[in-house]
């Protein structure tokens, strides 16, 4: 009678958790003047799963303010105005997809060729 192998079981992976993104809209002198205050109102009046909206201290990109941050994905948008928040949270923060006309220069680099 032949003998059987014990079958190796599959080692289960740990599920990976999703981590919460994070929208933090710069509050700082310049960027209040150019509407930051309206962008961070603009962004909590938003029901987003998953997404924390927070106001932040100078993020050292006053002269194209209003500065938004997304993290962990680190992706920086610069000169946001109330009109693009609706394209941010549906392109980016629902559907993954970061806005690329609003992506900051200076930290998003485009290089062609």
């Amino acid at each position: 009678m032949a003998q059987t192998q014990p079958q190796e079981q599959p080692q289960k992976q740990p599920q990976e958790q999703p981590q919460e993104r994070c929208v933090m809209v710069c509050q700082h002198t310049s960027c209040q003047r150019n509407g930051s205050a309206e962008v961070l109102k603009q962004f909590q009046n938003q029901n987003i799963p998953g997404v924390t909206i927070t106001a932040s201290g100078c993020m050292g990109q006053c002269s194209t303010g209003p500065t938004v941050r997304v993290t962990p994905d680190e992706i920086w948008y610069y000169r946001v105005l109330p009109p693009d928040i609706p394209q941010i949270v549906q392109q980016h923060l629902i559907e993954g997809e970061p806005v690329q006309n609003k992506l900051h220069p200076r930290i998003h680099q485009r290089i062609s060729y």
